[in-house]
Formats: C-alpha cells, sequence, structure tokens
C-alpha cells in the first residue's frame, strides 16, 4: 500500500469520526450554520480525494451523501432526524468499504445502488427509508475501521476564512509532485485587530513515538542505577553532572510522555452516535452530556478504557433512563440525561458516568444473588445498599427483565470492572432509587512509568503502585500498644485493624507469597493501607523504603495466572522486583470489596476463558496422581472441622448453611488433620461434599482427555499443568451422594417440561451439560454436530431452545444458527450461543449470526438464568 493511499485512509477516518459527532449535533439544532459548514466541507474533502485516487465506489457514495447535505445548505431541505439518518448510512458504508480498503489495497466489491438510489431520493424531497443493513449498519464497522496514528487533527480555518484546499483533492494529470517544503502557518483574524498564528502540526507514526517511550524508559533506569550508585559515594566528582543528568531526565521524560498524551474526547468521539442510534431504537430521548473532553491522558490507557466507556453509556441507556412516559409519570422530563465528566486528581483521572434515571432495583439484585447462591438471605439482610449494588460486577450477573439488543447477556459489567482492575485502576458506584446513578472509575494517567513504594517482605522487595496506596501505617502488635498507636487485633482468627473507628482487614505479605511464615514478634509493624474498590485493604509488610519513579514491565506469561502481580521492573541497583496489584491480593484472599462474594483459590483465575483452555481446579485424593475438575462446576471449597462430620444411616453427612449435606469420601482419601477438605457442589436445593486430600491449584489448560478410563468415578487422562492428570467425572459422584439428584419431580413434570436441544462436539461438554439441565427440570436431547441437529430438524423433532457451542469443525456455531433462522420449523426458537470466546466482537458475531443470548462456557448459573428468560413462561407452567 503506498504512502499516499496510507494517508487518505488515515485522514478520511480522522473525518468520519468527526462527523459522527458533528451530525448528531445538527440534528439536535438544525440551523447550526457553522456545524452544517464543517461537515459539508468534510464530506466534500473525501468525495474529492476519491476521485483523485481513482476509487469510483468511495466516490459515488461520498457524491450522493454530499448532495444531500448540499440541499440543506442550500435551504431547500431541512436537517431533519430522517435527512441525519440517511447521510449516516452513507457514512457507515464509507467506513465499511475502508475497511476492505485498508485490509487488501483495493476498494471490496459491493453493490451501493439502494443506497444511492435513497440518498437521492432524499436530495429530491422523496424521502424513503434508507435499506436496512444501512439504517442499522453494525458499529463494528467504524471499530474496525484503521485508527489514526495522529495526535491533533488538522488546523480549522477560522470563521469567515476561505478553507485551504484540502490535501489531495484536485486531480491532476501528471504524476504526483514532492511534497512542498512547509509553509509558515497562515495568520487567522480575531477579534481586537490582532493576529494569531494557527498551530502548526506534524504527523508521526504511533510505532515511532512507542520507540522513543521505550528508550527513555531505558534512560529512566539507567538514571535510577547511577544515582543509587552516587549514592554510596560520599564528594563524589559525578554528583554535580548526575544531579544535572536526573533533571535533563526529568524533563525529557516529560516532554515524551507529553508526545502520548491524548484528550480523552478521542475516546468519546463515538458516542454521541452510539447514543443517538440507542435512543431511535429503545424509544427514549435522550441527551449525552460531555464535560471534560479535552482532559489528557496517555494513549495505551486511552484505547483500555474506550471498550468499558462504551458498554457503561449503553448500560445507563438501556438499563437506567426510564421511557418518556415513565418519566412524566414520575414527575421528570421527558429527556433523560447521561453525563460523561472527565478531570485529573493528583497522580490519576477521574471518569465520571452519571444518569437521572431509574436506580438500581435493590430487591431484583438481592433476589437475584440469592438465587445464584452469591449470598444467603441472612446475608443480604446485613449488607449495606452500597454492598448490595456492587453484586452487579460478579460474572454472569444480570438484572435486565428480558434479553434485548444491548443487555441481558449475563457479561457486562464483570468485564468493565476486570478491564479497568487490569490498568491499575477502580470502579465505584452510587446509586438512588428513582434519581439515578454515578459510576466512578479511577484510572492512572499513564502505564510505561509510573510512581511507586518500594517494601520488603520475607527478604524480597516489591513496588506498589502510589495510586492504589492511601496512606502508611505504623502499628503495634497484639499487647504490645504504646499510647494511641493502632493495635493490630483478631476477629475470628483474623487480622484487623481499628483505624479510625473502622475495621481495616489485614493480610500479611509474607504469609500470601509463602516467603516465609511471618514471626509473631511485639513490637512495631508495617500496613501498607491499599484502595480496592470502595474498600480499604491493609498489607503487612516487614519494611518500608521510599517511593520511586518505576519503569513498568509487563508479567512475564508463566506467571500471567498469579493475580497478586500486575507487572515487573529494574531498580536502580539492578534488581529485578514484582510490582503488586491490591486488586489481585483482595481476590487471592478472600477480601473482596462492597459485596461481592469471593471464594479464595478460584478467583485467582479470571471467570472468562479463552476458545482454547478451561480453568480446571487441581486436587490430591488417594494415590500420587493429581485430580481435575471443571472449575466452573464447583459451588464453594470448604476446609470443614472434622468433629462437624457426623455419620447418619451409615453414610457421613456435616451441617451446612442449615441443611444436612452429605459428604463422599474420594477413593483412597486419607487426609489429617483438625479439617477436611472439601470440594462443595450445588444444584437448586441439593448440596453435596466430595472429600479430597487437599486442593491444589487452579489452572487454564487445553483439556484434551486422551486416555480413556473404565475407572468408576473418572472420564479418562489428559495432561494438565504438565502432568498426566485424572479428570473426574461430577455425574458419578453426585449419584454417589444422591442417587435422586438428577431425578425429576414426576413423570408427567417429565413429559411437559420444555426440550432443549445441545449442539457441542466434545464429549466432555455434553457429558456436563445434560446431567445439569436435566437436574434443572429439562428435557435434553444431545447433538454431537450442527448436521446432526440439522437432521433432527428435518425429521420433525419438536424443541423449545437450542443451546450451541460456536467453535465446531464443518459447521461453526455461527454458520449453523444463520441456517436455523433462515426458515424452517425451528426458525423461531431462542438460541443461546455457549462458548469460551466472550470478547465484545465475539458477542456482536453471535448476535448478528441470530443467537438470542450469549453465555460463556462453565458459567452454568448464567445459562439457567438465559433460559429461564427465554423460557421462563413454560418453565413455569
Amino acid at each position: 500500500m503506498d504512502d499516499l493511499l496510507v494517508d487518505f485512509l488515515t485522514e478520511t477516518n480522522e473525518s468520519l469520526a468527526e462527523l459522527d459527532v458533528a451530525l448528531v449535533k445538527l440534528e439536535r439544532a438544525p440551523d447550526d450554520q457553522e456545524t452544517l459548514s464543517l461537515i459539508f466541507r468534510l464530506v466534500h474533502t473525501i468525495k474529492g480525494t476519491c476521485g483523485f485516487l481513482g476509487l469510483p465506489r468511495l466516490e459515488r457514495v461520498a457524491h450522493a451523501g454530499e448532495n444531500v447535505l448540499g440541499k440543506v445548505r442550500d435551504g431547500k431541505l431541512a436537517a431533519s432526524s430522517d435527512i441525519v439518518s440517511a447521510v449516516l448510512a452513507s457514512l457507515d458504508r464509507i467506513k465499511l468499504i475502508l475497511a476492505g480498503l485498508a485490509e487488501t489495497g483495493a476498494e471490496p466489491a459491493g453493490d451501493d445502488s439502494a443506497l444511492i438510489a435513497a440518498l437521492d431520493d432524499a436530495a429530491a424531497g422523496r424521502l424513503a427509508a434508507a435499506p436496512a443493513a444501512e439504517a442499522a449498519a453494525p458499529s463494528l464497522a467504524a471499530e474496525s475501521a484503521p485508527v489514526s496514528a495522529a495526535d491533533t487533527p488538522e488546523p480549522e480555518p477560522a470563521p469567515g476564512e476561505t478553507p485551504a484546499p484540502p490535501v489531495m483533492t484536485a486531480p491532476s494529470p501528471t504524476p504526483v509532485p514532492p511534497a512542498p517544503a512547509p509553509m509558515p502557518a497562515a495568520e487567522a483574524p480575531r477579534e481586537g485587530g490582532e493576529a494569531v498564528v494557527a498551530g502548526q502540526t506534524i504527523r508521526v507514526g504511533v510505532d515511532v513515538l512507542e520507540h522513543l517511550m521505550t528508550l527513555v524508559s531505558e534512560l529512566v533506569l539507567t538514571r535510577n542505577q547511577l544515582l543509587q550508585l552516587a549514592r554510596t559515594q560520599e564528594n563524589s566528582a559525578f554528583a554535580v553532572p548526575l544531579q544535572r543528568l536526573s533533571h535533563i531526565t526529568s524533563d525529557l521524560q516529560e516532554g515524551v510522555m507529553k508526545t502520548r498524551m491524548q484528550p480523552i474526547g478521542n475516546a468519546w468521539n463515538k458516542l454521541p452516535r452510539l447514543v443517538r442510534d440507542l435512543a431511535h431504537e429503545l424509544g427514549k430521548k435522550i441527551d449525552l452530556v460531555m464535560i471534560g473532553a479535552d482532559t489528557e491522558l496517555d494513549r495505551q490507557v486511552l484505547e483500555l478504557i474506550k471498550d468499558p466507556l462504551t458498554h457503561m453509556v449503553r448500560n445507563s441507556a438501556d438499563h437506567g433512563l426510564e421511557r418518556p412516559e415513565e418519566r412524566r409519570g414520575a414527575g421528570k422530563p421527558e429527556t433523560g440525561h447521561i453525563t460523561l465528566n472527565a478531570f485529573h486528581e493528583g497522580g490519576h483521572i477521574i471518569i465520571e458516568i452519571a444518569d437521572d434515571g431509574r436506580g438500581l432495583d435493590l430487591a431484583r439484585i438481592r433476589a437475584k444473588a440469592l438465587a445464584q447462591g452469591l449470598a444467603s438471605e441472612a446475608e443480604l439482610a446485613a449488607m449495606s445498599e452500597s454492598q448490595v449494588q456492587r453484586f452487579i460486577f460478579h460474572a454472569g450477573f444480570s438484572t435486565a427483565a428480558s434479553i434485548t439488543a444491548v443487555s441481558g447477556r449475563g457479561v457486562g459489567m464483570d468485564v468493565v470492572k476486570t478491564n479497568i482492575e487490569r490498568i491499575g485502576g477502580t470502579i465505584d458506584l452510587k446509586s438512588i432509587a428513582g434519581q439515578g446513578s454515578t459510576f466512578t472509575i479511577k484510572i492512572p494517567l499513564t502505564l510505561a512509568i509510573v510512581s511507586a513504594l518500594i517494601v520488603e517482605a520475607g527478604g524480597e522487595r516489591f513496588a506498589i503502585p502510589q495510586i492504589s496506596v492511601v496512606e502508611l501505617v505504623r502499628a503495634s502488635s497484639e499487647g504490645s500498644a504504646d499510647g494511641d498507636q493502632p493495635v493490630i487485633e483478631r476477629i475470628n482468627a483474623t487480622p484487623v485493624l481499628r483505624l479510625r473507628d473502622r475495621l481495616l482487614p489485614l493480610v500479611n505479605l509474607r504469609d500470601l507469597l509463602e516467603l516465609g511464615r511471618a514471626e509473631e514478634r511485639a513490637g512495631e509493624l508495617y500496613i501498607v493501607v491499599a484502595q480496592v474498590g470502595s474498600s480499604l485493604l491493609g498489607i503487612i509488610v516487614d519494611r518500608v523504603f521510599d517511593t520511586e519513579e518505576i519503569v513498568v514491565k509487563p508479567v512475564a506469561p508463566i506467571l500471567r495466572h498469579i493475580t497478586m502481580f500486575s507487572g515487573n521492573t529494574i531498580l536502580g541497583d539492578g534488581s529485578v522486583i514484582m510490582i503488586l496489584d491490591p486488586n489481585g491480593i483482595a481476590r487471592a484472599t478472600g477480601s473482596g470489596s462492597g459485596g461481592e462474594q469471593r471464594k479464595p483459590i478460584a478467583e485467582t483465575v479470571e471467570d472468562a476463558t479463552s476458545a482454547s483452555s478451561t480453568a480446571m481446579l487441581l486436587f490430591r485424593a488417594g494415590d500420587a496422581a493429581p485430580k481435575a475438575v471443571p472449575l466452573g462446576l464447583v459451588a464453594r471449597l470448604e476446609d470443614i472441622p472434622r468433629d462437624r462430620i457426623e455419620t447418619s444411616s451409615g453414610k457421613m453427612v456435616t451441617q451446612y448453611r442449615g441443611r444436612l449435606m452429605p459428604l463422599v469420601a474420594f477413593d483412597g482419601v486419607r487426609s489429617e488433620g483438625e479439617t477436611q477438605a472439601v470440594l462443595v457442589f450445588s444444584d437448586g436445593e441439593h448440596s453435596m461434599g466430595l472429600m479430597v486430600d487437599e486442593i491444589v491449584d487452579v489452572v487454564d489448560e487445553v483439556l484434551r482427555i486422551e486416555l480413556g478410563t473404565e475407572a468408576p468415578g473418572l472420564l479418562g487422562t489428559a495432561v494438565i499443568a504438565g502432568r498426566a492428570t485424572d479428570v473426574i467425572n461430577i455425574d458419578y459422584w453426585l449419584r454417589a451422594a444422591q442417587q435422586d439428584w438428577f431425578r425429576g419431580s414426576s413423570t408427567d413434570a417429565a413429559a411437559t417440561a420444555p426440550h432443549i436441544l445441545i449442539v457441542e462436539d466434545s464429549d466432555f461438554f455434553r457429558q456436563l451439560l445434560v446431567p445439569s439441565l436435566a437436574a434443572a427440570g429439562y428435557r435434553v436431547t444431545a447433538a454431537a454436530s450442527a448436521a446432526q441437529a440439522l437432521k433432527l430438524r428435518e425429521s420433525g423433532v419438536k424443541i423449545d431452545a437450542i443451546i450451541s457451542d460456536i467453535v465446531m469443525p464443518d459447521m461453526d456455531g455461527l454458520a449453523f444458527a444463520r441456517q436455523i433462522r433462515d426458515g424452517g420449523a425451528w426458525a423461531s426458537l431462542p438460541m443461546i450461543a455457549l462458548s469460551g470466546r466472550v470478547e465484545p466482537a465475539d458477542i456482536e458475531a453471535g448476535r448478528d449470526a441470530g443467537f438470542t443470548d450469549y453465555v460463556a462456557k462453565f458459567q452454568r448459573e448464567a445459562l439457567l438464568d438465559s433460559l429461564r428468560q427465554c423460557l421462563g413462561h413454560m418453565v413455569d407452567q
């Protein structure tokens, strides 16, 4: 692809992003001539450049859109909502063509005649509805278009000034001449008769800036090492030059950081169009207010928060804001408001997303949390409103009453929270019933070079990002209080610190990282108070050094499953140390913020798995060979005191959560001690405990059962974490605990239960899903491929819903869904995608193919909830 075409793609995508915002603005203020002139000029530039580069398809579409805008500019047409929709449809088609052009270097083939005819009718005053594909063009097209490498847009001409000739618009019969030497910037008149020189800009590739940032990072490390050496020598001749070098390095670092800084408005530019389309789709009146769009942050951070911001704005529009008639009934204006506000605070940026809608429904959240087993009724009753509200951040949690194209998928806010925490940020919320909700995001300005507190535990040094540190506290160990100094206490054997009339949970870093047992010693202890969501967590360390600017390096792949670390760095003395993540520490220890209920081991890995891996819980029982079970099937991990294990009718039981729970010992279990390790499996009112010797780890692995077995209780052997591991058969152990585990309530009920078809090529997953859904009261039929499922349709089998994997041989789930939706007996059935791929693009592709819902594999409760939403009326009968 030649440089001319690359420049065209860059500039055109910049213009399209600006056009989306400007058209939405024009729709709200049709008489805004300045905005109209800007829109016309940008579209005219795109059309002219297409002709110059020999891109006829793009030129035809742009020309048709320009004709409509020309009539609006001349006053022959009003800038109505229908006219704006028609022009937006042309821009969506341009984005799609540009995506193909960027990929192949040539215009993709396609027929635009229907779109151009609709635009011509609009220009002639015969407005017809734009083709359906255009009226609802996928936003993915805009997102997949090439991203501009420029940090600043080209300067616009001042009002009243003749626009400068746009780049590459004049056709020329001769070869393109070399670019002329830079000319002095034009002077634009301003009020008072004075002149001001317009800002000059230059395009620089992002890769050049990234390389420059890497060099500066290495320079900072070298500077730190030299300063460390200088501190060991008194009256060194190098002291003064080193101080000068340090200042120059700091100035250079600041200058390079500025080249990476971009206004957050660049991440907001697609939101006005998004909100406008959502308002039309949902039948609502929505006004988007953006404050602080010029607030700057690092480009890398900007890219990482685009998707979370988009999801939260969609959530506010769908969940938060009411329809006009509901707002009138509540005494509110018909138009709801979503407000985005960004501002700097210290070394980080605060982003607020607020709406004046209905607020969170606490009763519905409590009911959902109870149904999913996240908390008991007693625990929910003891929680504050803020703690209950934070359940919405739990994986698979959705309060949507129905499944729509916007929400109700069971994935969303947990992914937002995970992505924000991944960049060292936090998210909090405040909601008032009937008044609205406000989400507050706190993120670092940059991820490349950050200020960190250096601490020591067990003889090893660690860095804690300064953004997470609230304060440092020197406390006394138990029984050694000295005046007003805080004292460490214990509640149920858990250390806590009473800090200003607030109980602060404590974690000993030495114990957590197994760096040698922390000695119980009298005297002073050092506690780092860290912010974790809306809560505080105290981290006990052996020693505190000083703050230092560190260069963040990514964690090695072998350590990425340990979420307590967010990266590593090199200190001035050359030592490589790990950077701690307080959010990951909270997850690993169960010290979650708010009302989130966490499992100490299960939460050390991400809930969402990739298409090629499965989260597996490893344990030992009996012989030396490790055992494994899919993590998503385990409800809880418990250490039950042996004195609570009883015998009834020759079977072991324990009193668990107010009921008797049967216990089954895995063959050969011989664990000793005061407690017994138990894996708890739950399904509705059923619970059972599988007694094992030791819980070892949680790992993400590609699950391939390579050797079958006839041994009872096992499915076969797979290689997990580098060792041959037995994968257990859950069905066998559930029946061993309760013979009636999978039995329906009655024969009549079984006959009238909804009939579910599972399309899954993996024998393993079919064996997991069939008994699990049968236990929930469904009749289940399983097909090993999409072809088998289609044969069942041809044979006249009647079903009520389809659950299908996405990644399958021969015909994948997306193609299968499209074939089902094309017509036939099952065309209108609910279809649920069950996949390990849960990225936004995957979910969007699933929706486009015709799936009603999209659920992550091993999110059992989310799957059951989805079925209840789709078939609730049938299950209730």
